[in-house]
Order: structure tokens, then C-alpha cells, then sequence
């Protein structure tokens, strides 16, 4: 059994749940924000046997992209001058984080 832990940007979700309940794989989604950009995020935690978990990569792959997008700088209130931040910048944002760890034990109560 493996447990595979997704992090994918908000904007990816609706296509990677809507495939997963088509391919009848169950998961807990949970949101989260992302510390860089600070927007939201949400992790998926989805539980299958070992055989099932090359089609959830794949489902991964398919549904979640990676993409460019302009990013306008947090600054922190410093002190003028201390830290120089670029008006705008373009950072790649989307595709997924995916943490696969083997379970040792499955209940469900």
C-alpha cells in the first residue's frame, strides 16, 4: 500500500479531483498555502494499493501543469533600502510536489 502526498496549486484542483473520482480513487484534499508566493495551495492525500499508485502519477502528470505567471513582490516592512525587490518578476508556478511513502498499516473504521 502506498500513501501519496500531493501539493498542487489551487488552480489545478478541479481537474486533478474531477480524474481521480473518474478513476475511482479516493483522497482527503486539504488546503494549504504556499510560503513563497503565499497563495493558496491544496495537498491531497490519496491511499491505494501498490499496483493503482503509477495511475495516479499519471492522473498527476496529465492534470497538473507547470505554467509562468507574473509575480508581484512581498516586501516586508524593512527599512528603506535594505532590500532591493524588482517591481514585477516571473516565477514558474504550477505542476505538483508528490511525497510517495509505503503504509504499513490500512483500517478503515
Amino acid at each position: 500500500m502506498k500513501l501519496i502526498i500531493a501539493v498542487v496549486q489551487d488552480e489545478d484542483t478541479d481537474a486533478l479531483t474531477q480524474a481521480l473520482i473518474q478513476e475511482n480513487y479516493r483522497f482527503t484534499k486539504i488546503s494549504t498555502t504556499g510560503s513563497f508566493l503565499r497563495t493558496g495551495n491544496t495537498s491531497l492525500m490519496i491511499g491505494v494499493e501498490d499496483a493503482r499508485a503509477a495511475g495516479v502519477m499519471a492522473i498527476l502528470r496529465r492534470t497538473c501543469r507547470r505554467r509562468t505567471q507574473i509575480a508581484v513582490p512581498y516586501s516586508p516592512a524593512l527599512e528603506p533600502g535594505l532590500l532591493y525587490m524588482p517591481e514585477n518578476f516571473e516565477v514558474e508556478v504550477g505542476g505538483a510536489v508528490v511525497f510517495v511513502a509505503n503504509v504499513a498499516r490500512f483500517e478503515r473504521i
